[in-house]
This record gives structure tokens, C-alpha cells and sequence, in this order.
């Protein structure tokens, strides 16, 4: 009962200690008149996957690199088979053309990278990561440069900067939760495995991934009830691999993460590479460029089915 409090806990400080590092983020780059695209892409990317971050270098550090692995390919496999899939279930989504020239092939080409960095010896290795890291920051590059239109801004128009001393305070707290969160969160996480003799891995790509992922789901379940323009499948597409390069990037950069449980690299990578290729055909057929609710069916199909057969 106690790790199921310490997660819940831990859940609630990185959601909140997100959201205030989020805030603290975009008042300091508006305060600085860096442009909001820029903005969108760097800060709030960032600020978003703050808490898989935090939790993935936390677990690698204290000795739980499958805790940190299962956390981002979970929350991968969550954004698209369940954060995708009740949205176009509650509202149809209209596909932009990025979709397919840029989102969707780096978010392919971003898997199979990591994948074949894994899969053979079972290590993601220093020198992997700074490669992981260095093509992000060519694919950032590239769309602030080229692809400005497939930048869904994530700001509202009546953005003001805040006062100086609530942004120090926000990105404190910010700060305060995210470390507070991912301790509570790990060590009611691996105590938890440790209660019912489950993996660490069965509780990264369960219980954290799906918390880690609440964020998005909740800004995206706010945007579709106030029938915002904004949403589209780039935005989880780009949590994907921000997911990918950025958080196990840095993570290897920190600490080289092995694999533990061969079930990460016998089913858990696959099941992302399916999900993430699903997408392409989802897109395209029945209608082009439009997912609805029947795609959303499909998706929480292949969800509940890999969450069904994880804990057998």
C-alpha cells in the first residue's frame, strides 16, 4: 500500500513539477523575445518530457536500467496506442503532409536507431547516446530552417511574460517536484516489482509509462474539449522521439544502460516498431490524411493486447 502511495505521489510531483518547469521555461524565453516557434520546438519539447528524463537518468543511476528502458519504450507505445487513440476516438484528426515527409520517417528512422544501438549487445553505450543527441539537434535545426510549417505552435497568442520572481519560483518548484517525483516514483516502482515478483521492466513499460504519458494526454484531452486546431499526430509523433533521442540520449550519455530482462529486446522494441509503423496505413486508409474513431479502435486494440500479454 505505501509504493503504491509513493507512486501516486511521485506521479502527481512530475506532472505538477512539469507543468511549473514548463511555465518557468516559456516566461523566461518570452522574456528574452526568443521566437514562439523556436520556443515550441526547444522549450516546450523539453519541458514536456521532463519527468521521462528525470525518472529514466534517476533509475540508470540507482541500478535499474530496465526501469529506465521500459519507461520510454512504454511511453512511446502508450503516446500512440492510447494517448492517440482516445483522441481521434473523441474527435477525427486531420493528418498534415509533414506526417508523412518528415514526422513520421524520424520517428521510424529514430526507433530503428535506437533498436540497432540495443538489440545486439544489449547495451546503449556513451558514444550511442551523444549520436542520439547530436541528431536531434540536426533534426531541430532542420525543421526551425525548412520545415517551420510543420511546427504545431503549442502557445497561445496572449503568451505575457510573467514577473521576474514567479518564473525563479516556477522553475524552483519545477525543479523541486521533478527530483522529488522520480524518487518517489522509482523506489515505489521497484519496491512494488519486488512485492509481487514482477520485473522492473513489467513496471516501467506499465505503471510509469502510462504515468510519465499522462501529461500529453491531459493537455490533449483539454485541447479536444475546448475543439482546439492544434492537435495533430506530429505532437505525439515529436514525444516519440524527443522520447528516443533526447531521454535515453542523455541517459547513455550519463550512465552506458544495459539490458536486464531479455523481454525488452524479444517483445517490448518490436511491439514500439509495430505501433509506430501502424500508424503510416492508419493515416492513409480508409480516408487520406485523416484518422477517426475506427483508428482509434484499432490502436486500443493493440494497446490493452501488448498490456495483456506484458503482465502474463
Amino acid at each position: 500500500m505505501l509504493n503504491l502511495l509513493f507512486i501516486v505521489l511521485g506521479l502527481i510531483l512530475l506532472i505538477l513539477g512539469g507543468n511549473w518547469l514548463l511555465k518557468a521555461a516559456v516566461a523566461f524565453s518570452l522574456r528574452l523575445n526568443i521566437p514562439k516557434i523556436i520556443i515550441g520546438m526547444t522549450v516546450v519539447s523539453f519541458a514536456t518530457s521532463a519527468p521521462e528524463l528525470i525518472v529514466s537518468i534517476n533509475a540508470a543511476l540507482d541500478g535499474f536500467p530496465d526501469l529506465a528502458l521500459g519507461n520510454v519504450v512504454g511511453s512511446n507505445i502508450a503516446n500512440l496506442g492510447l494517448v492517440l487513440a482516445i483522441i481521434i476516438i473523441l474527435s477525427n484528426i486531420e493528418v498534415r503532409k509533414s506526417f508523412y515527409i518528415t514526422d513520421w520517417p524520424m520517428m521510424m528512422f529514430a526507433s530503428v536507431l535506437f533498436v540497432g544501438f540495443i538489440y545486439f549487445d544489449q547495451l546503449l553505450e556513451r558514444h550511442e547516446g551523444a549520436i542520439m543527441f547530436v541528431l536531434l539537434f540536426v533534426f531541430l535545426v532542420y525543421l526551425l530552417r525548412f520545415q517551420k510549417i510543420a511546427v504545431v505552435d503549442d502557445l497561445h497568442e496572449d503568451d505575457i511574460p510573467l514577473p521576474l520572481y514567479l518564473s525563479v519560483l516556477f522553475l524552483g518548484l519545477g525543479a523541486i517536484g521533478l527530483w522529488g517525483g522520480s524518487e518517489l516514483l522509482v523506489k515505489g516502482a521497484v519496491d512494488l516489482a519486488q512485492d509481487f515478483a514482477v520485473s522492473e521492466r513489467v513496471i516501467g513499460i506499465t505503471v510509469v509509462s502510462v504515468g510519465t504519458s499522462i501529461p500529453e494526454l491531459a493537455a490533449s484531452l483539454v485541447a479536444v474539449i475546448k475543439k482546439e486546431k492544434a492537435i495533430s499526430v506530429g505532437n505525439l509523433i515529436g514525444s516519440n522521439v524527443f522520447n528516443l533521442l533526447a531521454v535515453l540520449g542523455i541517459t547513455a550519455m550519463i550512465t552506458p544502460i544495459s539490458v536486464e530482462d531479455p523481454e525488452l529486446l524479444s517483445n517490448d522494441i518490436f511491439w514500439m516498431l509495430g505501433i509506430s509503423f501502424l500508424i503510416l496505413p492508419l493515416v492513409f486508409f480508409p480516408k487520406g490524411l485523416r484518422l477517426e474513431w475506427r483508428d482509434g479502435l484499432i490502436l486500443i486494440v493493440c494497446y490493452v493486447t501488448f498490456i495483456f500479454l506484458t503482465l502474463q
